[in-house]
Formats: structure tokens, C-alpha cells, sequence
């Protein structure tokens, strides 16, 4: 099985490293990194990842643009959203563009795991 390949994006260089040390240990290979949501749409339309964890606070674009643009060219992307505010309204702007798995910062890599089998469609089973 070829490996899930995930495209990180978030201003935190510590979020780039804690996303790629809970992703190591797994069938994962971080395809690209972006630091802004306009970086990481520019990304995701270059590198076509399996996978997309997005910052929603973040210069220049935020999440929730950064995954609007990305959906609209490609309705069936997969992204998690990641942020240390559990704001209701974000969340729910959030749901409205489609996204459908959201993380909380600070998250352990078991918590990770979880939400990618959630949002790739594993079953628990």
C-alpha cells in the first residue's frame, strides 16, 4: 500500500514538527509544508495530497479561506482542522465549507491517528 501523503499547513514551526513526529510512525510521508492558508492552497493544488491539517488562525489567508479555495476545486479533499480556540463559530463556518474533523491544539499523536482514520473513512471496526 502506498503511503497516505499529507500536506501540513500552519504558521507554527513547532505544529510543523509535532504533525510530522505523529505522523512518523505510521504509512504517512508529509508531502509539503505551508506556513499561511494562501501557501497552503497554492500547495494543494500543486502537490494533490491525500491529506490536508489546517491551521485556522494564520497570516496573510486564514484556515477557513485556505479550505474554502480548496474545496471549491476539489469538493472531495480531505482536511483536518487544527486550532487552539474551540470557537463554536469557527467550527461551524468550518462545517459549512465541509470539513468535517477538527483537532484541538495541543493534541497528542493517538489523537492524530484518530482523526485521520477519521477523515481518510476507516472504520473502527
Amino acid at each position: 500500500m502506498s503511503k497516505i501523503r499529507v500536506l501540513i499547513v500552519d504558521d507554527s514551526p513547532f505544529i510543523h514538527k509535532a504533525i510530522s513526529r505523529a505522523l512518523a510512525n505510521g504509512d504517512f510521508e508529509v508531502c509539503g509544508i505551508g506556513s499561511n492558508g494562501k501557501e497552503g492552497a497554492e500547495l494543494y493544488a500543486k502537490l494533490k495530497p491525500d491529506l490536508v491539517t489546517m491551521d485556522i488562525t494564520m497570516p496573510i489567508m486564514d484556515g477557513l479561506d485556505s479550505a474554502r479555495t480548496i474545496m471549491k476545486s476539489d469538493p472531495s479533499a480531505k482536511i483536518i482542522m487544527l486550532s487552539a480556540m474551540g470557537d463554536e463559530e469557527l467550527m461551524k463556518s468550518a462545517k459549512e465549507i465541509g470539513i468535517r474533523v477538527f483537532l484541538q491544539k495541543p493534541f497528542k499523536s493517538d489523537e492524530m491517528m484518530k482523526a485521520i482514520a477519521q477523515v481518510m473513512g476507516a472504520s473502527g471496526a
